[in-house]
């Protein structure tokens, strides 16, 4: 676990405190790069809810004498169940089929996991259907959603999930001017209010607007703290005028971003939704 990217160590750090903390949500929507390097961290993830001992404190959290971890790395843990696409989609009756089996209790712990790979693929059918399940959540059953890009995902899907991510923003090309500017108003804080008219009117125009611009400064905030956190030193210098930002202020505004989007869904009156952005980013220090 040492040689883990910035994105990675910010996702164990992350769910460590979650299971610290005992705040685990029911449903969350993890936004993964590589399938194949990022599924070991989902699985760790999965071991840190089920595994009868305390993962947090098992040395590399491979916890090799538990029967519980070796069945989650096997594949035959009958308490997680794993739902892939067959062929485009994610179909509705492989849905209907996960909730016969999760309303049976558990005969081996107090826990029970869903993970659901690639949701992008959740059909109109499916989404409905997951919906539902997702609206009614059981206390003692977790559900996991995976998604390379979380706006591919329905967006009635994403409102009811907490995001977490692992996806690495390393090519996002040459940023926009505009959106330069709008991060130098956020690390600044007030200025967001003394440009407002001119955000507002010029630059945030509307919700869609908004969404993009955001997307896209999230992406920015996470490519210059894996340039960071990397041993090989490369930089580039269109972010240079990060550099002097606290790097714990960066993820504060990266969390934000997280946990706001989702909003613009159902927030009627865009303003006051800029408005309490802006506050939060103002806010942090």
């Amino acid at each position: 676990m040492n040689d883990l990217t910035y994105i990675q160590k910010r996702f164990v750090t992350y769910i460590e405190t979650i299971m610290k903390s005992d705040k685990l949500s029911h449903s969350y929507l993890i936004e993964i790069g590589d399938i194949s390097m990022d599924f070991p961290f989902i699985l760790l993830f999965v071991k840190m809810i089920l595994c009868p001992k305390n993962i947090l404190e098992v040395e590399q959290f491979n916890c090799s004498s538990c029967n519980t971890c070796k069945l989650i790395d096997e594949g035959n843990f009958p308490d997680l169940e794993i739902v892939e696409a067959e062929g485009a989609q994610i179909k509705k009756r492989q849905l209907l089929s996960l909730k016969d089996e999760f309303q049976k209790k558990s005969l081996i712990g107090r826990r029970r996991v869903y993970i659901i790979k690639n949701a992008e693929k959740l059909n109109p059918s499916s989404a409905n259907t997951i919906l539902k399940f997702l609206e009614e959540p059981s206390d003692d059953i977790i559900a996991i959603l995976l998604a390379s890009n979380r706006y591919q995902v329905l967006d009635t899907i994403l409102s009811r999930c907490q995001i977490l991510s692992l996806y690495d923003a390393s090519d996002i090309g040459i940023v926009d001017d505009v959106v330069v500017r709008l991060i130098k108003y956020i690390i600044h804080g007030d200025d967001l209010f003394v440009h407002y008219k001119e955000i507002y009117e010029e630059i945030l125009v509307d919700k869609e607007k908004a969404k993009d611009i955001f997307i896209c400064i999230e992406q920015v905030f996470i490519r210059f703290l894996s340039l960071s956190a990397s041993s090989s030193g490369e930089k580039d210098e269109q972010f240079s005028f990060l550099e002097s930002v606290n790097k714990n202020k960066i993820l504060s505004y990266i969390t934000i971003i997280e946990e706001e989007l989702p909003k613009l869904v159902y927030n009627i009156n865009y303003k006051l939704w800029l408005d309490s952005i802006y506050s939060r980013f103002v806010e942090v220090k």
